[in-house]
């Protein structure tokens, strides 16, 4: 009997045993199990049946998917590069699966799993056929076959596999052998293997490769592929995921390539750390490098203004934290943190993504969870080790809501530009002082293919092209990406205060022999309840050279206070290579030794003057971008360069000023000319003094340049001085 009983509870045990087993490689083997997971499909089912914005988005989708779907599929054989006809339709097809799987999940209707069913099939039937795109890159080592490059490949594997996985239980065991025997594997196999030199590459494509792999590995059960996804093809770690992570990104977050590439390579970071959470939690990836992925995150956020981003290195303009990368980012963010500042930027993108964090996102903003999402002045170290420069945002809502940003950064790989220690500045919504981004129209066939013009090689990464000293018209580290790469700007210092905001950057490796530095503060005025940025470049040559400061501004010629010579009849370039060929000569003067103005127009309506400290010997030259474009592929916009010649050591002064109002429907003009009546510069020691008169208000700012800022007392005017941080701003009475 108690043997009976013995063996009765030892049955039991290995039945228990036997059943946890069986559990546990069901629960592996089940679909989905990417980003969203079964688990997510049940909640997301039960929300739907109710209202909200989760309903919304989801009856939004369907009804797209639903119009979609009623057209015949079409996968045709490729041939045209980015921006024609079969580009975009192998995009939209890979779009058009990942929604058509994700309404089959929720609605559980066959119609949608059958449609993405059958164009597999099509993908399948085609994909055997094809070699290497006809519109690729001749000699590149990374081309494509549905597509021109393989970026564009990794990219549809990344959506496509996803797709799959949502539809994977629907299918018959003869449709998962034909998708996966002609389609996902040899396209995973081709992005992989096939494909070393950009799978194993600590890059933006890089990522998307890995990602679009290592979620194979998972759906396909290949736990190999999630290995060399991971740590690269030989499982070195010189490679692979991990790697990326530790060297794409600075401590703070901030991606290498800058706040463009950032939010491209975004979405597949976030994509593959979601399946990786979902399949080997135990990994942590989110905890990696101390939340590296949440940092990046909100550095992406934190990298625009006005809902875009700021257009440094190879930057499309238009792109904003709306973008498809971003809302993921900001929807798996809010999903692992519960930080109601998430749902503010959430609130702004309006965009509701049908996940298990989605859902999450959409049930706070239904209770009106969110919070403000605070904008901060911060400087963001570059570098894997964050100390290979910084890039610094400054903000103030002093006058209005206004950033100035300063780049002592890296190169940023080869979509950076020659252009240590430029800025750029914005006020009321626009940009002010402007960044020429990168000269694409993307996805424009008729441009080029949508790829970057030559002009981006020409012109945009230029150092002319920026806001920054050029010396004897030739480019940062002659322009060649390896050099420029292998050396970087040190930030010497960075702080914030009740003044405003100060930053210092400096190289010496940009031109040989030749050292050049930087002081931007955006300075509150007190009293006036408006700002200046003010700006001292100084260089030190050890022998004489041309130094050019261009500035470009983004607005309408109103006046200068110098009479300028400008160019009526004919005009010529201003220079034959390096960017110069390709800016007009439209004017330029001599201003006499004192202030010199120039005025715009802004479209928000202000008036902005940029006051300049000049010696008489300094050649004002006015451009205009586009000469040498003979397919107008560049915009035309204005500037203009400051130009010192024969000289070793320069120093450059000035302060930009907003003021005033345009209001064009009302007929009104307010405050239209400079305020700005005194601008005097001196130094004691390591202080920097620069005195302002401002609407006949003086004010003496400050700035400690010493390594470490201790407290200092100083004498100006022989009045006395404290200085306790870095920028002080002292209000002087009238004499």
């Amino acid at each position: 009997m108690n043997l009976f009983k013995r063996n009765t509870h030892i049955q039991a045990a290995i039945l228990a045993l036997f059943s946890l087993l069986l559990s546990s490689v069901v629960s592996a083997a089940s679909h989905p199990n990417l980003v969203i997971t079964v688990d997510d499909v049940k909640l997301m089912r039960q929300a739907i049946k109710g209202e909200g914005q989760f309903t919304a988005a989801y009856k939004n989708l369907k009804t797209q998917v639903d119009k979609q779907i009623t057209q015949p599929i079409t996968v045709p054989v490729p041939k045209d590069g980015g921006g024609g006809y079969t580009h975009e339709r192998h995009k939209k097809n890979y779009q058009l699966m990942y929604n058509a799987g994700i309404i089959y999940q929720l609605s559980q209707d066959d119609k949608y799993a059958n449609y993405v069913r059958d164009m597999l099939l099509q993908y399948a039937e085609l994909y055997p056929t094809l070699g290497l795109h006809p519109k690729r890159k001749m000699n590149s080592q990374n081309p494509g076959k549905f597509f021109w490059q393989s970026l564009n490949e990794a990219m549809w594997l990344v959506y496509t596999i996803q797709a799959y996985d949502l539809i994977h239980d629907s299918l018959s065991d003869e449709n998962k052998k034909v998708i996966e025997g002609d389609l996902l594997r040899p396209v995973s196999l081709f992005t992989s293997v096939g494909q070393p030199s950009t799978f194993n590459k600590v890059h933006n494509h890089g990522t998307w490769a890995t990602a679009g792999v290592g979620m194979a590995g998972y759906v396909l059960d290949e736990p190999e592929w999630v290995e060399k996804s991971l740590y690269d093809l030989n499982k070195s770690g010189k490679g692979g995921f991990i790697k990326q992570l530790e060297m794409l990104f600075s401590p703070q977050g901030y991606y290498n390539e800058g706040p463009y590439y950032q939010r491209f390579a975004l979405l597949p970071f976030v994509t593959f750390a979601k399946a990786i959470e979902n399949n080997e939690p135990q990994r942590k990836i989110f905890d990696y490098r101390d939340g590296i992925l949440l940092k990046a995150i909100d550095t992406t956020i934190q990298l625009s203004y006005n809902g875009l981003f700021f257009p440094i290195n190879d930057a499309i303009k238009s792109k904003g934290i709306d973008t498809i990368e971003l809302v993921q980012g900001v929807t798996a963010a809010y999903g692992l943190t519960n930080d109601a500042g998430y749902l503010d930027i959430a609130k702004y993108q309006d965009q509701v993504v049908l996940t298990g964090d989605g859902l999450k996102v959409a049930q706070a903003l239904d209770d009106k969870n969110e919070t403000p999402y605070i904008f901060k002045s911060v400087a963001f170290g570059d570098g894997n080790d964050g100390k290979q420069g910084a890039l610094v945002v400054m903000r103030t809502k002093v006058g209005g809501d206004q950033a100035l940003l300063f780049k002592p950064a890296a190169q940023g790989l080869g979509h950076g530009h020659f252009d240590k220690l430029t800025w750029q500045f914005y006020d009321h919504g626009n940009e002010i002082v402007s960044d020429y981004g990168a000269a694409r129209f993307l996805n424009v066939e008729a441009k080029y293919g949508g790829r970057y013009l030559p002009e981006n090689e020409t012109y945009a990464k230029h150092t002319v092209a920026h806001n920054t000293v050029v010396v004897d018209e030739t480019s940062h580290f002659n322009a060649n990406v390896e050099v420029g790469n292998n050396n970087y700007p040190k930030l010497n210092f960075f702080e914030t205060n009740e003044f405003g905001t100060v930053a210092s950057g400096e190289i010496t490796t940009a031109y040989k022999g030749i050292e050049l530095k930087r002081i931007l503060a955006l300075v509150n005025l007190p009293g006036l309840e408006s700002t200046v940025a003010l700006d001292v470049f100084d260089i030190d040559a050890n022998k004489a050279h041309q130094f050019d400061l261009p500035l470009h501004y983004k607005g309408q010629l109103i006046d200068t206070n110098f009479s300028l010579r400008a160019n009526t009849n004919q005009l010529k370039a201003l220079g034959e290579s390096n960017g110069y060929q390709h800016l007009w000569l439209k004017g330029q003067a001599t201003p006499e030794k004192g202030l010199a103005k120039v005025t715009w127009l802004n479209d928000n309506g202000r008036f902005y003057t940029q006051t300049s400290l000049v010696n008489g010997d300094e050649l004002f030259l006015f451009t205009q971008i586009g000469a040498n474009d003979p397919n107008f592929n560049l915009r035309n916009e204005n500037g203009f360069i400051r130009r010192v010649e024969g000289q070793k050591q320069h120093t450059f002064v000035s302060v930009l000023e907003p003021h005033g109002e345009y209001n064009p429907s009302k007929e009104y003009t307010l405050e239209a000319v400079s305020r700005v009546s005194e601008l005097t510069y001196s130094t004691q020691g390591d202080l920097i003094l620069v005195e302002l008169n401002v609407k006949n208000t003086p004010y003496l700012v400050a700035i400690n340049k010493s390594q470490s800022a201790a407290k200092n007392d100083f004498t100006f005017k022989n009045k006395s001085f404290t200085l306790s941080d870095r920028l002080g701003v002292y209000a002087l009475k009238n004499n």
